[in-house]
Order: structure tokens, then sequence, then C-alpha cells
């Protein structure tokens, strides 16, 4: 059976209409819309009950997209059954009547989908949804993945033994919803649903719960619950048709039967309140002071254009005061340092107005009051017609983007959006048809009819108002008279209109002086084109036909931090913040937004180690304006704005201050000092450091960043046309001028490399760290040196040793033995330094959290795990394992342009660059596919002993919460296992000892 799409895989689409030439509708608000029928999918139900979407969907190529919608959440859990709906979503991947073991997790890693947290399921408060991302190009692939699918739906194990393994990683995912985000969360929550089952559901559910349950009472809920009647498979891919798949669900569900009268699915509802509710939370943890306002609401109903329209005006409601929003956190003494009000759906039928502002310490009262302010300054003044316009502008291009690039959606998000249709009722009316109605639409919304949607947020409206801070600077008594006063201030009219801003209409003011082609070369193996420019600029562009309304660009220099002495480093390092918030394109940030208004592009820089860069992502409509931003970054002179400075600096220093009461910080400090060295570079940003910042200094420093056009590249990939985008290339790029003297002139031979300072010997240490509920954190890390003659090859082999790793502490620790939720193995190269000479260090590291009394056990068994390794090697079907992943992301990355963007930065950016491009990709392309042939259990095994000899040093740092000093000897005893000097230990007991015996001394006496 064909599952393939049988086209050649040319230009995806063809623009058979723009969006300028599409017809507008006829505009009868009562018209019904069509909702009964999904649009442009196969939509269907078996005689079981299971309903059924398939579609075909060319992005990305040979895969498809795949998911169970189960309309079951924690919402339908008795109150000894908290947590239970998120256990049977765990145990699903366990064991299933076929599949036991975790052949589920093997069986998707042998095809190259890998699995992780929440990329394969996800339990909320009314939904659970099981979901796959798989290639197709056997037949059978697709089959054994709908199977799979079928075994969820009713054939999941749910056997004691299978709930023992898992306890351990459930209870690790309870434990990192513990931290301090997620306590203002749950406070914020409960306020918010009060009087309502929702409030106490977390769908993480109880401590109590997942350690005491039972897998029969998970068999009850499972068995109540889980029936075809409540369920949906979603298939969208690269099939050849549809009737097809369609059959494979019939062959894997059609012969399942749920029960003869299931009990229907209950409605919980959350009710309505006049009076605002409060929340003053002290969090000794929170990374910074914050405010938020709720206003709950009925999801709207789309049925009719009228529905439509006014679900317009409450997009452009939103958008207009974000605006607005954003403008006064740029203002001299702002109340806030970011606000903005989104509108999220909490349950079903229920959704939620949220305007949330991080703030100054002590600052939050004067937040919230200007807060509250703006929206009645709505209610009393309305929106103008100019910002509704800029809104207008702006949701007109969106609509226009999506219509471009109609037909090349993703298929796990059309399969988002099908899963939506089935558990929430969203409507699905088709991409062309909301083009037309938008484009018929928004011209005819008025500010008058914009503003009137700030009657439904009035503090009478289901308001629920929360502060969090690190320390009580307040009260909730507070909080109300804030309400009362600014109600008292509504009321008296003693609110003053918006003052609106004038607007220049040119980015760039002065005309460039029009640069020209010094030389050009054809790289037919990349289907790039490279220039050079009479300023010295290099300029590689690459054609494709991915997204119809993407282009994306970096520029990149060599030479940065690196160079730096101390005295400059911490003012340099704050240069580019500095130059963002004054307006490094000629333009204050409030103005340049509302010049870009309806313009689909986005520019940004970067100066790091040892490059500088600017980089960025447009509509191919907007080339010429993202590169008139760029001329505008290298011809604009930053200079130091006092009211900048002192916001930009507050910023900062409530970062610092936030990061201290993190109990990561603590740790990650440690972690990297022992690792990489106590250098200026590696420390953190702290307060006495931010004393030593100069603002004039800052910006001189961010000046010649981006200054000589001559040291920088430039990468182009995406929909460009040459004979349009070469002019505007010559004109932008090739208009800014070269300095008469070279800046930053950096051959990447000569650049100073950081102080990194590997340790040379064995380093175990445990960092006690105060924190409200206990956390733990394992870092390993193994120093690593990659020989010059190998590089390129080791660098590869480096990459396949670590996701091998990564598997097999995952299959271990987690499948094996549920103590973990994830862990991650990384590597690290010598920050990315550009040497073409010399060997390179670096490092791989291994992270997980865990239970704390467990550290110790979890780090031995992860050293021992990768002995065994370097020992007897990995088994062939590993091997054969990581290899399928690797190709599987190269085969997707391949029509992707930001994957294309970083395969010729990379053949720049490579040691063994020349100066010829093309030759550069060649190799490394070769080289990839060399290792990749030469990977066997063997050759892995001895890249493992060459790359992390067993004699090599390695570190293991584990955060631990802070205990008693009994308690943390009773810690080390453990620990002296690991290399702890027992001459060490026998003085901390000798001490511990003594103090005992003098405090017992000191009651007696």
């Amino acid at each position: 059976m064909p599952l393939l799409s049988p086209h050649n895989h040319q230009p995806l689409i063809q623009r058979k209409q723009s969006f300028g030439s599409l017809e507008m509708v006829n505009m009868e608000l009562d018209k019904q819309l069509d909702l009964q029928q999904p649009f442009g999918v196969d939509y269907g139900k078996l005689e079981n009950g299971l309903v059924y979407y398939v579609k075909c969907n060319p992005k990305p190529r040979k895969r498809a997209s795949l998911a169970l919608a189960v309309k079951v959440g924690s919402i339908l859990e008795e109150e000894y059954e908290r947590g239970v709906a998120h256990i049977v979503e765990h145990l699903a991947f366990s064991a299933t009547k076929k599949y036991t073991n975790h052949n589920i997790v093997k069986f998707l890693e042998s095809i190259g989908a890998e699995f992780g947290p929440c990329q394969n399921a996800v339990t909320s408060f009314d939904e659970t949804i099981y979901k796959l991302l798989i290639p197709i190009d056997k037949p059978e692939l697709l089959s054994e993945a709908i199977q799979v699918l079928a075994e969820f739906s009713s054939e999941i194990r749910l056997s004691k033994d299978d709930l023992e393994k898992e306890r351990g990683a459930v209870m690790e995912e309870y434990r990192d919803n513990r931290n301090a985000n997620g306590r203002i969360l749950d406070a914020y929550w409960t306020l918010m649903m009060e009087g309502s089952k929702y409030a106490d559901r977390s769908p993480i559910g109880l401590e109590n719960v997942i350690k005491t349950v039972s897998s029969q009472t998970l068999k009850k809920f499972y068995q109540k619950w889980y029936h075809l009647c409540n369920m949906a498979v979603i298939a969208v891919g690269d099939f050849s048709d549809t009737k097809s798949v369609i059959e494979l669900i019939k062959t894997h569900f059609g012969h399942k039967y749920s029960a003869l009268d299931p009990p229907s699915i209950p409605h919980f509802k959350v009710p309505s309140h006049e009076d605002p509710r409060f929340s003053y939370f002290v969090e000794p943890e929170a990374s910074g002071c914050a405010v938020m306002i709720s206003n709950k609401m009925q999801v709207d109903e789309l049925k009719t254009m009228k529905d439509y329209r006014e679900m317009l005006v409450k997009s452009m409601f939103r958008i207009a005061l974000n605006r607005r929003l954003f403008r006064i956190s740029r203002r001299k003494d702002p109340p806030y340092f970011s606000c903005s009000v989104a509108s999220y759906v909490l349950v079903r039928n229920l959704k939620a107005y949220i305007m949330s502002s991080s703030c100054k310490e002590k600052g939050t009262l004067e937040a919230l009051e200007s807060m509250l302010i703006e929206v009645a300054r709505v209610r009393l003044h309305g929106f103008s017609e100019r910002e509704i316009s800029v809104v207008r502008d702006l949701l007109m291009s969106s609509i226009e983007s999506a219509y471009l690039e109609r037909d090349q959606i993703e298929s796990t998000s059309l399969r988002y959006e099908y899963s939506q249709h089935f558990t929430h009722n969203k409507p699905i009316i088709g991409i062309e048809y909301e083009a037309q109605l938008q484009k018929s639409i928004l011209p005819d919304i008025l500010a008058s009819e914009v503003s009137k949607f700030a009657e439904k947020l009035w503090t009478s409206c289901s308001c629920v108002i929360q502060i969090v801070e690190p320390q009580a600077f307040a009260s909730v008594d507070d909080m109300k008279n804030i309400v009362m006063k600014i109600n008292k201030l509504e009321n008296e009219r003693s609110i003053s209109p918006w003052d609106d801003e004038q607007i220049p209409e040119e980015i760039v003011s002065l005309k460039p002086n029009i640069g020209n082609i010094v030389q050009q070369r054809e790289h037919e193996n990349i289907g790039a084109t490279e220039l050079i420019l009479s300023n010295g600029m290099h300029v590689c562009y690459k054609c494709t036909d991915f997204f119809n309304d993407q282009v994306l660009f970096t520029g990149f220099s060599y030479g940065g931090l690196s160079e730096l002495p101390e005295n400059k480093y911490f003012s340099s390092s704050m240069g580019s913040t500095i130059a963002e918030e004054i307006g490094m394109y000629g333009h204050r940030p409030s103005v340049l937004m509302d010049m870009l208004a309806g313009k689909r592009v986005d520019v940004d820089v970067e100066v790091r180690s040892y490059k500088r860069s600017f980089y960025g992502d447009c509509s191919p409509f907007y080339l010429e304006t993202a590169f008139q931003l760029v001329y505008q970054l290298f011809t604009t002179e930053v200079t130091p704005d006092d009211e900048v400075i002192k916001r930009v600096m507050q910023v900062k220093e409530e970062t610092i201050l936030a990061r201290e009461r993190d109990p990561y910080t603590s740790f990650s400090n440690r972690a990297r000092e022992i690792n990489y060295g106590n250098s200026y570079f590696f420390r953190p940003f702290g307060i006495s450091d931010l004393q030593k910042v100069d603002p004039l200094k800052a910006c001189e420093y961010f000046n010649t960043c981006f200054k000589d056009p001559s040291t920088f590249t430039v990468v182009i990939v995406g929909k460009i046309n040459p004979t349009v985008t070469v002019p505007l290339i010559l004109k932008y790029l090739g208009g800014i001028g070269k300095p008469p003297e070279p800046i930053f002139h950096f051959n990447c031979d000569r650049i100073k490399s950081l102080p990194f300072k590997f340790p040379k010997s064995m380093t175990r240490e445990v960092v006690c760290s105060p924190m409200i509920e206990a956390q733990c954190m394992v870092r390993i890390c193994f120093p690593i040196e990659l020989k010059h003659g190998t590089m390129e090859e080791e660098i590869h082999y480096t990459g396949f040793l670590a996701k091998l790793l990564e598997t097999k502490l995952l299959q271990l620790l987690r499948f094996k033995h549920g103590q973990i939720y994830s862990a991650s193995v990384s590597e690290f190269i010598h920050g990315d330094l550009p040497c073409l000479t010399g060997d390179i260090g670096g490092d791989i590291q291994i992270d997980f959290s865990c239970d704390p009394k467990i550290s110790l056990k979890l780090v031995d068994m992860a050293l021992n795990e990768i002995l065994r390794l370097q020992e007897e090697g990995p088994a062939d079907q590993d091997v054969e394992t990581i290899l399928e992943i690797e190709q599987r992301a190269h085969e997707n990355g391949l029509q992707e342009n930001y994957y294309w963007l970083n395969l010729i930065l990379g053949s720049y950016q490579s040691r063994i660059y020349s100066g010829d491009i093309g030759t550069s990709f060649k190799i490394l392309d070769e080289t990839r596919s060399k290792v990749r042939k030469s990977l066997t259990s063997l050759t892995m095994q001895l890249a493992l002993r060459r790359i992390m000899p067993c004699n090599n040093p390695h570190t293991v740092v584990i955060l631990m919460p802070q205990t008693s000093w009994f308690k943390r000897i009773k810690s080390f005893s453990q620990w002296t296992l690991h290399g702890i000097d027992m001459k060490i230990l026998a003085a901390i007991a000798g001490f511990t000892v003594l103090a005992l015996s003098l405090k017992r001394y000191s009651k007696r006496s």
C-alpha cells in the first residue's frame, strides 16, 4: 500500500492568487459559518464512536504527525485519585498488551522518533493527548504507529510492577514543579478557580497519591473513562491519499468496542464573582516582583460572522493595549520593567484576559496602579484612530503571511488544530476563508468599537489580582485601596487622555552610496551565490521555497569580549543591552515599533566571546526594511541617555538580586568555577560588577562592534528573488561606508581564547543551598580534548557519544529504575573558538534532577554505566538507534531555512575554512557521512575510550537542600566512596561531636 505522496517535491506551492487579489466577503453579520465539518480534513466517525481526522500534508516530507486525543483529564479524578490521569499517561509508554518493558519507547527511537518529556504526551485538566511524529518512508511504520495509539486507547497494562517502576519518575516531575514559579502559579490558580472543582485538580496531583496509589485504582479510572466515544485519532502527514490511512485506522481500531453505557463526561462550571479576589503572595525564591490581573469570561462561541468580527475586535484591543503598555515601560522612571496582556483558555469553556507585569522591589503597588489606570483610560477616552490603524496593519500583515504559507504549514501545527477542534470545539474554517473574512472586516472596525471591550475588564468582572514579592512590603488592604483609588479617579473622570507620539516616516534619513560587486562565485554543491562587495563585506545567499514568507539572515565578524581586560569587560558586556534601549537603529524602540507596524521584519544583534553578529527574520516583501535596519545599525552612533541608563541598570540590578534568591544559583556558579575556573569571564554579573559599568564606554564599545563592514560575512537564506535582492544588497549592505582604519580586523588564528581551566584532578562536591522545598540537581562533567588533525571527525563523534550517553542513562535511570524524569547530555567545544591551529578543549556534561536522598546512588549508577560502555561497548541496536535519530533530524532539517542557514554559517566558521565556502561545505558533509559509515559498536567504544578515557579527571557537583550538620555528615559518609578526604570527614565529625557536647553541657548548666 503506497503511503507516501508521489510528488517529486519541487517547489511546494504555486501562488495561484495573491493576498491582494482575494475577493471580499459579503458581510451579513447574522450569516451562519459552516462549523459542522472542519475545513480541509477528512473527518468522520467509526461505528464504535471513535472520531478521526486525516489530512495529506507535505511538510515535513516523508513524515506523519499522529495523535490520540482523549477527553479525559485530571478534572474527572476523585479526591483519592488526584494525579491518576497523569500516571496513566506515563504508564502507557511502559507497557500495553502487545508492548512490554518500554518497547514502545524503543520502537520510537529505533525509527528516529525521539522520546522525551512532554514530547509524546501531555495531561491537562480536560484532556490527555498522546503524540507521535514518525517517518513513513517504510509502509509498515505508519501501521505500527497507529497500532501503538490503538494500544493506548484500551490496552494499557497498569500492573503493580509497572507502577512501582514509574513512581519515581512521576515523583521527580512533581518535584520539578515545586519551585518558586510552581508555588506562585498554584496559589494564583486556586484563587482564580475558587468555588470550582478545577481549583484542586492540578494534573500533577498530590504527593501522597503519587507515592501510595494502587494499580487497581489506576485500572478503575482507566476502565471508567477511556472509551472510544471520548477519543479521536489524528493523522496528518505526507500521505499519497487519505483513504489508505483511514483504512489503517479502521484496521487497528475498528474491532474495538466501548462499554455499552459509558458514563458521560461531566462539565464543571467556574462561578463568576463581582467582588475582586486579592492575593499578596510572599515567595522568598521568586525571580522578581510581579503583578497579575485577570478577568475570567466564557470562551467565545464562533457561529456567525458577527461572532468572528467580535473576535477580531478583542484581538485588536489586546494588541493596542500592549503597545501602550510597552511605551510606558520605556518612560522615565517607569512603574514596571515590562507589562503585557494576553488571552488564555484556562479550561473547557473558560478563558481569561491576564495582564502581567514585572517591576522593581517595593514597586508592585505602583505597577498595579498604572495597570488599572491604563484600562480605565481606555474606558474613558478610548484608543485613537491612528492607534487602531496601526493595529489593523499588524493583523492584516499577519493574516497575509498565514495565507501565503497556507500550503506550507507544519503537520504538527495542523495536528494541534484538529485536537483543539475535538477537545474544545474550536472551529476550523480554513485559512483562505479566514483571510477573506479579515480582509473584509478589518477596514470597517472603528476605534470606538475596539475601546468598548475595556468595559469587560472592570475589577467587578470576575477579577483576580495577585502581587508576588520576595519580601512583604505591602498588604491586601493596600491592594484594595489602590482599586478603590482608581475607581474613584475614573468616576470623577480625573484620568487624562493618552498622549500619542509623532512617528517619522522614513527609517533611513540619508540615502546610502550604492556599492558594487567586486567578485561573484557560484557554489553549486550548496545552491548558493557568494558576493564580495566594494566595501569588503562578503554576502552569500541561497534561494529556497520551504516557506513563501520567510527570509533569514545572519552577519558575523570575528573578535568579541574575549579580547577585553577586566577593567573594560563589564562596561563592554553591557553595550548591546544599553544600545538596544537607547535605539541602535537610530530610533527609540517605542518609535521604531510604530514605524515597523505591519512590516514582517525582526532584526537583533549579539556580542559574544569570539564573534559579533546581527541576525534577522523577515518577509521577502520587507527585505528592504530589514536591510535598512542593518544599514542604520552600522551608521548610528549610540550615545548615553541618562533616563535610559537608569532604567537599564535598575533592571539589571533586579535581575542579579532575583538570581541570588534562586537556590540553583550557588550550584551553577560553583559548577562553572570547578569546571572552567574563576576568571571574570565565567563569574556571574554581580552588584559590585554593575557598579563598574561606565555607560559611555559601553556605548563606545558597541559602536565599534558594528562599524567596519569589511570584517563581516552575511548569509541569507529563504524565498528571495536575486533580481530584486541583489540591488538591495548593493544599496544598503554595500552602501555601508568602510572606516579609514580597520576595526576589529581579526584573523581567526589571532583570536584570544577564554582562559578555561579544565580540572586536572577528580573533584566531587555537594553544594548545600537553602530552599523552601527540597530540590536536587546533579551535574557530571568530563573534560575532553580534540586533536587538531582529526578535529571535524572528533566533533561528530562527540555529538554521537553525547546522544548515546543520554539514551543509555535514560534507559537505566528512568526506564529500568524509575528514579528520574529526564536527563540531558550535552557537548561543549571550547565556546565555539574558531581557531585554525592547535587542539581544542571542552567537556561532555550530564544533568539530571532526582530525589536528594538517592542522588549519590544515582551518580554511582551513571558513572558505572559509562565505565561499562567503555569496557563492553554499546549494543548494535544502540548504535543503530542514534544513527537513525541523527539521520531523521538531518532529513527534517534539510527542509528548513534555519538548518541551511546554520550549515552555511558552520562552513564559514569551520576550522577547515580557507577562503572557499563550497570546499569547506563539501568536506564537512563528507566528514559527517564518513563518521556515520564508520559507526559500529566497536568504533563507538573506541571513541568513548579516546574522548572520555576512564583515567580522565571528571567532576561531580550536586545541589542539595541545606540541612542540619548531622544530616550533612551522614551524606558525607556516603560521599567518601567518591573521594572525600577521610581526614576532613574525621575533623568535621569531631567538631560536631564537640559542638553537641557543649550544647548538652549548656543545657545542664
